[in-house]
């Protein structure tokens, strides 16, 4: 059996584990990530009852009942590194025993369902849409430090926009599907489904420029026109291709649905989302539940 020693499984004093500062018992099968450390009470303010809350850095958790179900709510904070870190000590949490350091003879699978705010890469959806990230097209670097499978289709597509984006040398993509279960559990006729585009940055690696130039400066405008078998690249954010790739890997059902907070061709920015979401989030509870 394997056994995984503590500068590999780091776990702090209480034996919970090392960043996200939980043990097992503290979350459940349904986990709602969300970036905004605020985000988790939003949420957890439409629980029947909250039987845990904790903080440890920036990852928030509450942990619950809506309507009956046990649900967790946990921040991440910004970016793939966090959801890195996220993804393997939920992972921990349900499949090593902590005590012993070793893998448990059968698995947990999690449902981690990420709720997030967007940027849209097209110029007629509205801001405030609901984006259902079907897959995400990865401008990071996490899932290349693992020995992870993809599908034949999925290497398809990864080198289909890979060649249509035209992108710089040195920036290596990968291409990866949400759960199609999870994801249609939370699609509706006024979503709009298809691909996310999952950066490592917010400013150069979304085309953004400031004082200094993005080498990816025209990346949005060329995303506009992308369209494979009416799968289109929808929008810009900065954790699903982490997440979809690691929690397949390790055999959880993850999904993201995003609220679209600006549309990038139509330079058009929210001015003010507070209600529309905790409208988004009351939707996805009312769908997982």
């Amino acid at each position: 059996m394997k056994n995984f020693p503590p500068t590999e499984l780091a776990l702090n004093a209480q034996n919970h584990v090392y960043h996200l500062g939980l043990s097992a018992a503290q979350i459940a099968n349904t986990v709602l990530l969300v970036g905004d450390q605020d985000r988790v009470s939003l949420i957890s303010n439409f629980f029947d009852e909250i039987t845990h809350k904790s903080q440890h850095r920036e990852f928030v958790c509450h942990t619950g009942t809506y309507r009956g179900k046990r649900i967790s709510a946990l921040s991440t904070g910004i970016g793939t590194d966090n959801i890195d870190i996220t993804v393997n000590e939920l992972d921990a949490l349900v499949n090593i025993d902590l005590k012993t350091r070793t893998e448990l003879p059968s698995h947990t699978s999690l449902n981690l369902i990420r709720i997030g705010t967007c940027g849209i890469l097209q110029p007629q959806i509205p801001v405030h849409s609901y984006i259902v990230s079907t897959h995400a097209f990865g401008l990071d670097n996490v899932a290349h430090f693992y020995d992870i499978e993809f599908t034949d289709t999925e290497r398809y597509m990864n080198e289909r926009i890979k060649e249509f984006m035209q992108l710089p040398k040195g920036i290596e993509p990968y291409f990866v599907g949400a759960d199609s279960d999870l994801t249609f559990q939370l699609t509706d006729d006024f979503c709009f489904p298809g691909i996310t585009i999952t950066s490592s940055g917010f400013y150069g690696p979304q085309g953004r420029q400031l004082r200094l130039n993005s080498r990816i400066a025209d990346i949005q405008m060329k995303a506009q026109h992308f369209n494979e078998n009416n799968l289109r690249l929808l929008n810009f954010e900065m954790e699903s291709s982490a997440l979809f790739s690691l929690g397949r890997a390790l055999g959880h059902r993850c999904a993201t649905i995003c609220l679209g907070i600006a549309n990038r061709p139509n330079t058009t920015f929210s001015e003010g989302y507070n209600a529309e979401m905790n409208q988004l989030i009351k939707f996805v509870l009312d769908r997982v539940s």
